[in-house]
């Protein structure tokens, strides 16, 4: 995997735990704030939204709800202060008092540029943060490039994620049909061919244009009705490089938008199982591993994080599903610290593990830490190339199941 990938993996697995902590925050009234601005919103309209909201605010009867409305109001701001202008996918700014340990609430404030352009101009004082524009953000982005074509039109586009995007439309000037016999058939039929390579070079050209442009490109799909698209790839028109990229062909009824999303749709059960694919692969090398007898493979937090240290970890492979914290623990009775693992942060938060040295139950938690990104970071470290697995597959789910979400393969073997 290249770094690239593996940087995106990292990314949308944060970003999708940071949304799930923040689905899960809730404020004791109406005074969680959310602020969604566009990317084409002036900055100086919203900070006049701001002020606009911050004088409505005092007349909330609640005290503390109107205390913590305008505090939230003027964090945002503050957080203003730090833009010249709108950045380019927009900028999400989620701030407020929440719940925490007992009676007690702590303040949040994120802010967030999107990996997609923010879809709405929204602003929202609730119970809970307004999450839904980013929710449809957290899928993975691989980027596909699209071409639907054949001698009368060819559009070309990109899929990232779930959305189909119009990168180019070309519309042939190629007659479809002539009505000459003779030598003027044979001379019409020439020129009517070769108006039909210069249109299909003309669309490789366009799509040899826009593809380098795309960093992430994972492949490209080719469609059309009849067999014109298989010529169109077996014409030289496509530069070499991005001609070895292309991953497959599907009839389509149409060469339009409609095109593009009709490829898209006859695509899913192919681009599906090429995600899998890779993960598959992945786990089949481990499981390999554990059925030699002298296998190179390790399992289970302590273990793979002794590994970790030792540097002999090739491969870390991570479950997406894995939920759990590493927290550093002080009793405040006999002062000993330790570390622990657990599954349920906000319940350790209230109910702190017993001190092994003297039993009191009054640890202060120091920090705490996802354990994804703590096994990472060490990963980084040494070396280490980091997987991180879905549960969409059975081998994934195995992963998460029988292995507890965390396995590696070594560099040598560990007696």
């Amino acid at each position: 995997m290249t770094e690239d990938t593996q940087s995106t993996q990292r990314a949308r697995y944060e970003f999708k735990r940071a949304l799930e902590d923040l689905d899960d925050a809730r404020g004791r009234g109406t005074e969680l704030v959310s602020l969604y601005i566009k990317p084409d919103k002036n900055l100086d309209d919203v900070r006049e939204q701001i002020a606009t909201e911050i004088g409505e605010a005092q007349n909330i009867k609640s005290k503390r709800t109107r205390k913590n409305v305008t505090s939230a109001l003027e964090t945002i701001q503050q957080s203003l202060k730090n833009y010249n202008q709108t950045p380019p996918n927009g900028l999400v700014l989620l701030v407020g008092e929440v719940s925490a340990k007992g009676d007690k609430t702590e303040m949040v404030r994120h802010v967030i540029q999107p990996p997609e352009p923010v879809p709405v101009n929204q602003y929202r004082c609730d119970n809970t943060f307004y999450l839904e524009p980013l929710e449809g953000m957290v899928g993975t982005k691989e980027a596909y490039g699209l071409i639907v074509v054949d001698r009368s039109e060819a559009t070309i586009g990109v899929l990232e994620g779930e959305r189909v995007k119009v990168l180019r439309n070309h519309q042939s000037l190629v007659p479809s049909k002539h009505t000459k016999g003779g030598q003027s058939q044979q001379r019409f039929e020439r020129l009517i061919e070769e108006a039909a390579q210069a249109f299909f070079k003309k669309v490789g050209k366009s799509a040899t244009e826009l593809f380098q442009r795309i960093d992430d490109l994972q492949g490209i799909l080719v469609g059309g009705p009849g067999h014109t698209k298989e010529k169109w790839l077996k014409g030289d028109f496509l530069h070499h490089e991005l001609r070895n990229n292309v991953l497959d062909t599907f009839d389509t009824g149409y060469t339009d938008e409609h095109g593009l999303n009709e490829l898209v749709d006859n695509a899913h059960d192919f681009l599906e199982q090429r995600g899998l694919t890779r993960e598959k692969d992945l786990m089949q090398r481990f499981l390999a591993e554990v059925r030699k007898e002298a296998g190179k493979f390790s399992y289970g937090e302590d273990q793979v994080r002794e590994r970790l240290r030792m540097g002999a970890v090739d491969t870390l492979i991570l479950s997406e599903e894995l939920r759990r914290w590493r927290l550093e623990l002080v009793c405040e009775s006999c002062d000993h610290a330790w570390e622990d693992t657990t599954t349920n942060l906000s319940q350790t938060k209230n109910d702190p593990p017993v001190c092994p040295e003297c039993s009191a139950d009054d640890a202060t938690i120091e920090d705490e830490v996802d354990i994804v990104a703590e096994l990472t970071q060490m990963a980084d470290e040494k070396g280490t190339s980091v997987e991180l697995i879905s549960t969409q597959s059975e081998e994934g789910q195995m992963l998460m199941n029988a292995f507890g979400g965390i396995a590696a393969i070594l560099r040598f073997r560990i007696r």
